[in-house]
């Protein structure tokens, strides 16, 4: 089974940025943890902080693999461009956020993520990842 993980904007600084909101982990670190927990899924990951190149990576993805985990962080709330490159691809896409985005800025709680995706978990920390991953595996 093969799973795409793409993080949107200001993910590359997990670990460093707003810790108190994102924790002290890497997500290079966690991705690390997330592949032994899942052995037989091959991973490939992918962040950016462009929105274009988020969407070439949706489309690059979108037809080969199993399924996507994507945190558009940001863009969830501005990118009509992300949710329709979610819709016309073949893949599942689960939208996960690490902070609870309806208990923060009122801008936040509008999505244009959520009605293209499969699914979104939000609000669990990394831990919405392997969620994520797990509802991936077992529904295939």
């Amino acid at each position: 089974m093969k799973i795409a993980i793409i993080n949107g904007p200001n993910l590359n600084l997990l670990g460093k940025r707003e810790p108190g909101v994102y924790g002290n982990t890497s997500f290079e670190e966690y991705f690390e943890t997330l592949k032994t927990a899942f052995p037989t899924v091959t991973f490939s990951y992918f962040q950016s902080n462009v929105e274009g190149e988020l969407i070439n990576e949706l489309q690059r993805v979108g037809f080969e693999f199993d399924g996507i985990v994507m945190n558009p962080g940001g863009y969830t709330h501005t990118s009509v461009a992300i949710g329709d490159a979610i819709a016309a691809i073949k893949a599942p896409v689960v939208e996960v956020h690490i902070s609870n985005v309806h208990a923060r800025e009122e801008f936040r709680k509008i999505s244009h993520v959520s009605a293209k995706a499969a699914g979104s978990i939000i609000g669990l920390g990394l831990q919405g990842y392997e969620l994520a991953v797990k509802w991936l595996v077992e529904r295939k």
